[in-house]
């Protein structure tokens, strides 16, 4: 059961017209790429997607399933959006409350154990070690995890851990002060009957967040049941931030990067649309960058990542930067530190953001505009079509 609802506020602009499991990542993917294909290469064949904020995007792009070998007649891929049943509708209250409306989903494929996914992480994973492992120690319920920066602990679910079968003794939510650095992946597998009865019972209590992490793991703990962690070691990046998600499709540049796309043995699968390839002029100049088939390359490009269709003019010079599709960058424009979402046009002359060693944050454009030549745009600045109204742009 994939999780893939959320609004994704924080990366602000790239998420105003699609849920951010839809957002691209890394030239040809989107983020939920990366779930799912782990899904497939766990040998997962019944997936539920279930999407809420922004679903069109997400939908059209999951269709059904083909690109990661779900589009299977007895299971495959399902896209589960709220819906209104004999007792009424209502939207996804939270975590749990979403499995708990798909419940009847579940059952119809009668399993012994549920996997609980979220829709915006970039790693590799096979969920059938996991699995195993459950089933080995006889958990009612298995979490993912792995250890984090204390710095960054609060912004996590965070356990303690006894023993060497990594028994939880203690989970805390986003604490303020976190005890450890052993950090929930949002991962978790489930004994199906164990799920069934305490999301009955979460659905029924009027002061539950609805939320596996504030409601149903503590109150699983609380009573006793066997809970073990999980130990994950590997690339794991959480792209909820607009300086996470930069620094993610950075570290692909990255010759000794832990994220390895060219693994043949497990692949990351994506619906491609149909392109030419990538042209590269005589006065072009690419370095250090990933550049996508369909692209058309005048200018400069240093340390970016530039997605299909993109149009770099001559004299153009982009650094540091993530150029999401069919953007077109004009004759002598400057981008640098920024991200720039799809079928936006910067005109000639134009100065997007400021070099990363200026201190400056990163540059946000979203998607959809149009820069009139020789216009100016700050470090740091989240521009929509709202704020370039504002500054007369």
């Amino acid at each position: 059961m994939l999780l893939a609802g959320g609004q994704g506020s924080r990366l602000y602009t790239l998420t105003d017209k699609t849920a951010k499991p839809a957002v691209p990542f890394g030239g040809k993917y989107r983020i939920i790429d990366f779930p799912m294909s782990n899904c497939v290469n766990s040998g997962i064949y019944t997936v539920g997607v279930l999407t809420q904020y922004q679903p069109l995007v997400l939908n059209e792009y999951i269709g059904n399933g083909q690109p990661w070998d779900l589009d299977r007649s007895q299971s495959g891929a399902t896209v589960l959006p709220p819906y209104q049943g004999k007792s009424g509708a209502d939207w996804y209250k939270g975590t749990a409350n979403a499995i708990y409306q798909n419940l009847d989903f579940i059952r119809r494929y009668d399993p012994d154990y549920v996997l609980v996914l979220s829709g915006d992480h970039i790693y590799k994973m096979d969920y059938s070690k996991m699995l195993k492992a459950h089933k080995e120690k006889n958990a009612d319920c298995t979490i993912a995890v792995l250890n984090v920066p204390l710095a960054e602990a609060s912004r996590f679910g965070i356990m303690n851990t006894e023993g060497d079968d990594y028994r939880i003794t203690a989970f805390e939510e986003k604490p303020k002060e976190p005890k450890s650095t052993l950090a929930s992946m949002g991962i978790y597998i489930f004994s199906r009957k164990v799920l069934e009865d305490y999301l009955i019972a979460d659905e029924a209590d009027p002061e539950s967040s609805k939320d596996f992490g504030k409601n149903i793991i503590p109150k699983m703990l609380a009573d006793g049941c066997r809970m073990i962690a999980y130990p994950f070691k590997g690339y794991w990046k959480d792209v909820g931030t607009i300086q996470s998600l930069w620094e993610a499709n950075m570290d692909l540049l990255d010759e000794n990067s832990e994220l390895d796309l060219a693994d043949r043995n497990w692949r990351i699968y994506s619906r491609n649309y149909a392109n030419p390839p990538h042209f590269t002029g005589s006065f072009a100049k690419i370095s250090n960058s990933l550049i996508t088939e369909g692209c058309h390359i005048e200018g400069i490009v240093e340390n970016s990542i530039l997605s299909s269709g993109v149009r770099v003019a001559r004299g153009a010079y982009i650094k540091d930067s993530v150029i999401l599709s069919n953007v077109t960058v004009g004759e002598g424009a400057t981008v640098n530190y920024s991200i720039v979402d799809s079928d936006t046009s910067i005109g000639a002359g134009c100065v997007v953001g400021r070099t990363k060693s200026s201190g400056e944050q990163i540059t946000v454009i979203g998607s959809e505009l149009v820069l009139q030549p020789g216009k100016d745009i700050p470090g740091g600045a989240m521009v929509n079509q709202e704020w370039l109204d504002e500054h007369n742009l």
